[in-house]
């Protein structure tokens, strides 16, 4: 204590010197101590209050959903702290016999799900997937066609995402604003135009399939490979209710496991080669080598576990989940259409994925996402066609994977689009809004489409 008295007024105005609880009177002010456990309950307090929030809440971010019970048993299983460098059988490290068990189930679970010949589930992202996938087959300085970021595109297919880490010359597809979708004869002029060695498709915004058919046919014929990112569809892929790339002509598919497949934070990367030539072979050596010793490490593999029983439950529940996810978007759209907002996609039906895509104003999806929050509805500005900033972009990006997990269908979708006018057309007190919507959805906290029906999902559950 007296060594904190000596010291000058500086040290205390800009320093925390975290101590036992009590209070002294230092230079005329009172000075608080904190123990190192006090700030880990803070990070503690967070997380409860975090939880608290979205339970009251509309989450609607479509690229999030919620965990399951037994995925979220992996995620603080021992698997946490372990390192698993290389393959099953070929490690590193030694003390990976179980862990190998496991990622060995996890690939053959995601071959079944998908029904392809080569399934790797160690990249760490979605992006890392993608990035894996530029290591292993385009040099920087080389070409690729790739959809602009304000018609849709991630920013992993992006000159500031991924692609441009790898230092790939992007080129755009031309792209049809009213069908929300890439100009597919176009697109297939540009291809042989300037003959890239990556064809590159997938979307952020993904209202509808992708034309692969055409686009692979094109690409094949110049000797480019089709990668298709499926990041926020693989759900819907893997329940048959969107389209099938590895059918349609695509090479290589990278996927996020968290958004419509509800799993935990992760990426896949999926294949039909089979490996029974030798140009086959060395395709695979090429993606293999991508992701690992290319852009991973060790892994998380207790992520990886917790993707395997989200494949498992996905093989049982997911076709009925990925039906009603669409269903719900598109009931949703069209209620928010009759209310008098100008939704993307009407002459196709609004929508085919998950998704909904809605023009606010010139400038004005951020405004319109904070006024949304205030009143209890969780979504994200996003570009629309025509957008040059995306920090002040003109639309918000809307998703149902969440709400359906949590038993809404399209009755409950009505309800939400009510919500939405109340906000966005009508003015209403935010507060009031926000007290509705928690009454709203005292009957919808209980997860679905998972192996333990009834579990509450946003409950907070303490270790110690």
């Amino acid at each position: 204590m007296k060594f904190l008295l000596n010291q000058p007024e500086s040290f205390w105005k800009y320093s925390i010197i975290p101590l036992n609880f009590y209070e002294e009177s230092v230079y005329g002010f009172s000075v608080s101590f904190m123990t190192w456990y006090d700030e880990a309950e803070y990070i503690r307090k967070q997380a409860k209050m975090n939880n608290e929030f979205y339970a009251n809440s509309l989450p609607m971010i479509a690229s999030e959903n919620i965990l399951s019970p037994l995925c979220k048993e992996m995620l603080i299983t021992d698997f946490h702290g372990r390192y698993a460098e290389g393959t099953p059988g070929n490690r590193y490290y030694e003390g990976c016999e179980f862990f190998d068990n496991v990622e060995e189930k996890a690939m053959e679970l995601a071959k079944k799900l998908f029904i392809c010949h080569y399934a790797d589930v160690r990249p760490t992202a979605g992006t890392t997937a993608n990035l894996a996938i530029l290591k292993a087959f385009i040099k920087p300085g080389e070409t690729a066609v790739v959809l602009d970021l304000a018609n849709g595109a991630h920013i992993s297919f992006g000159k500031w995402g991924a692609a441009g880490v790898r230092g790939i010359n992007l080129v755009s597809y031309p792209f049809d604003n009213e069908i929300m979708n890439i100009d597919v004869d176009q697109a297939i002029k540009l291809i042989k135009q300037i003959k890239p060695k990556l064809a590159l498709n997938g979307q952020s915004v993904f209202l509808f399939p992708t034309p692969l058919k055409e686009l692979s046919q094109a690409a094949h014929d110049v000797g480019a490979y089709l990668v298709y990112d499926a990041a926020h569809v693989l759900g819907l892929i893997a329940g048959k209710q969107f389209q099938d790339p590895l059918r349609e002509g695509v090479d290589v598919m990278s996927g996020s496991t968290h958004k419509t497949l509800p799993g935990p934070q992760g990426g896949m990367i999926l294949s039909n080669h089979k490996g029974d030539t030798e140009e086959d072979k060395s395709f695979l050596r090429k993606l293999g080598f991508g992701v690992f010793p290319g852009i991973t490490s060790s892994y998380h593999l207790h992520h990886v576990a917790a993707k395997a029983i989200a494949f498992a439950e996905h093989l049982e529940f997911g076709k009925e989940y990925a039906k009603q996810t669409i269903k719900n978007a598109q009931h949703f759209a069209q209620s928010l259409h009759e209310r008098g907002f100008k939704v993307f996609g009407e002459k196709l039906g609004f929508t085919k994925s998950h998704q909904v895509l809605l023009e606010i104003g010139p400038g004005k999806g951020k405004e319109a996402s904070k006024k949304l929050v205030d009143s209890g509805i969780v979504t994200n500005m996003n570009t629309i066609p025509g957008d040059t900033d995306p920090l002040n972009p003109s639309g918000l990006r809307l998703g149902t994977p969440e709400l359906t997990r949590i038993g809404m269908k399209e009755k409950e979708m009505d309800e939400v689009a009510r919500f939405f006018e109340r906000t966005l057309l009508k003015n209403e007190n935010p507060k009031k809004i926000k007290d509705d919507i928690k009454e709203f959805r005292k009957d919808f906290q209980e997860i679905h489409y998972c192996f333990k029906e009834g579990f509450r999902g946003y409950d907070y559950h303490k270790l110690i």
